[in-house]
């Protein structure tokens, strides 16, 4: 391998997501004159666009899909290779890509994403949504449909469930309440009502573009899947797409073709025990004679006994990160979840090899506020910082862990109510050692604050509140609150003028 090495780069990023892109980026701009290259399948990249500090540790953005020619253009010291990585050989500092073409590295940052978990393998009426081609296969099966199930507690599930219209859907979800990776059984409660009425008229056009790749075969097996948290470029030759932009269903008809607006109906505390077809199910039903479930193509039997029957089901169940191809004769530490341990540094075991976004693990000793979720905004930051301390090596400077790691800090959308959260939003890790402090005007606001040792910790704030700037600065004080009590979150009280 070490004798075909068509060019080596004195930087080399693999994957065009959000990390990957951000890395780039940084590289290209900070060396003007040496040598980046961006390893991506597919022809587009993940774009930030309309960047914007809220806060101190607060950010918004939009994630645009564009064409890769957008960053050669923009850097002319960038060389972006269109193909999957076939291997690594950390020993000899190269890279082997799928079309057999090797490049040498001196620094190696690896940003290759994560993968949904599947439901099943190739099962036609089990599908997800990942990436472009996806929603749009979602999209145009859902036109027909009259009953979907949908499975998986995250951020895809939740607003694909609260978009739907003009379908029946049955949410199982494995926990007690809807949303558990992002908010508490209360905040579930506020918005459970959303999901009752009618979807109000959508909100402002949504003016991202959209860049669609050519219809795949009739007959390809669709096997992509859908979390909030795929987003990174899928390196395997599976699935190339990149996975989509924190709001891609706006743009998009979600309609079924039922005639009542919305209908759903949520499950709780079960999983899918097993998918059977329609000959399946009829076979099965001839044993044990069960109660008329209607004719449906496909059947999904429930670990709490239930069997629903439906038109096809989605499957958005979490990510596993995108090891495969780097994992061979090489000698990576993993983490328990399976990505690539990193330190604080970005660094993995491998000498001169980064990563960053979902494929990795933050394995250093975490910020008591912090933790790693696999976001599009910690995609980013840890795309930034990964370029910065990979520049801080080749320059021999020290680099601090950047500030974005002290604090946990998040904001996005659900039921089109505006969500913040927090540190320690949901009590992660804090044992029976706190409190909580809830305050909440239903169908306008949700506010939550956990409190130890009189210290705030963590927040969720749903609606207009307003309040995340002072809870932020509370937080990274860690003034004692304990003179104030319930007081805290009394409405009629101004709290900003308090703590300004």
């Amino acid at each position: 391998m070490e004798s075909k090495k068509e060019k080596t780069f004195k930087f080399v990023v693999v994957g065009g997501g959000i990390a990957g892109v951000t890395c780039v980026e940084q590289l290209s701009s900070q060396f003007p004159s040496e040598d980046v290259a961006l390893i991506t399948a597919g022809p587009h990249i993940k774009a930030v666009t309309n960047y914007k500090q809220v806060s101190r540790r607060l950010e918004k953005f939009d994630v645009e899909e564009k064409p890769s020619s957008v960053l050669e253009e923009k850097y002319p010291n960038l060389t972006i290779i269109h193909s999957a990585v076939k291997s690594l050989r950390t020993h000899t500092h190269c890279v082997e890509t799928a079309d057999g073409r090797v490049f040498g590295y001196e620094k190696l940052c690896i940003c290759s994403g994560a993968r949904p978990k599947l439901l099943t393998q190739e099962n036609p009426h089990v599908l997800g949504i990942r990436d472009t081609d996806s929603a749009q296969e979602f999209q145009k099966r859902l036109s027909k449909a009259k009953r979907i199930v949908v499975v998986g507690n995250g951020g895809i599930a939740l607003e694909l469930v609260y978009e739907v219209r003009r379908c029946e859907v049955i949410w199982a979800v494995k926990d007690k309440a809807i949303g558990n990776t992002f908010f508490d059984a209360g905040a579930a409660q506020f918005l459970i009502p959303s999901l009752e009425g009618d979807k109000e008229q959508a909100a402002a056009p949504c003016k991202r573009q959209r860049f669609t790749t050519e219809e795949p075969a009739p007959d390809a097996a669709h096997t992509f899947t859908a979390d909030e948290y795929s987003r990174g470029q899928n390196p395997g030759p599976v699935e190339s797409g990149s996975a989509l932009g924190p709001d891609w269903h706006r743009g998009i008809e979600l309609q079924g073709a039922e005639q009542v607006s919305r209908r759903v109906s949520v499950e709780y505390q079960c999983e899918v025990e097993h998918i059977f077809t329609s000959e399946e199910f009829l076979d099965s039903s001839k044993q044990s004679p069960k109660p008329d479930t209607g004719s449906w193509p496909v059947y999904v039997q429930l670990t709490n006994g239930e069997m629903f029957g439906c038109d096809f089901v989605v499957s958005a169940t979490g990510v596993i990160p995108n090891t495969e191809p780097f994992l061979h004769s090489n000698n990576f530490s993993l983490a328990d979840d399976g990505g690539l341990q990193v330190d604080d540094h970005m660094m993995t075991s491998e000498p001169d090899v980064y990563a960053a976004g979902d494929v990795c693990s933050a394995s250093w000793e975490h910020s008591p506020l912090w933790q790693q979720m696999r976001l599009w905004t910690q995609a980013r930051q840890m795309g930034w910082y990964a370029g910065r301390c990979m520049a801080a090596d080749v320059l021999s400077e020290p680099i601090d862990l950047d500030f974005c790691f002290e604090l946990f800090s998040h904001v996005t959308k659900f039921f089109n109510y505006k969500v913040v959260l927090l540190g320690k939003f949901n009590a992660q890790g804090l044992g029976s050692d706190h409190e909580l402090l809830v305050r909440c005007t239903k169908g306008r606001e949700y506010v939550k604050v956990v409190l130890s040792g009189g210290r705030m910790v963590g927040a969720v704030l749903i609606g207009e509140t307003d309040l995340e700037e002072t809870f932020e600065n509370l937080i990274l004080n860690q003034m004692d609150l304990t003179a104030y009590g319930e007081e805290l979150l009394n409405p009629d009280i101004d709290i900003e003028d308090y703590f300004d």
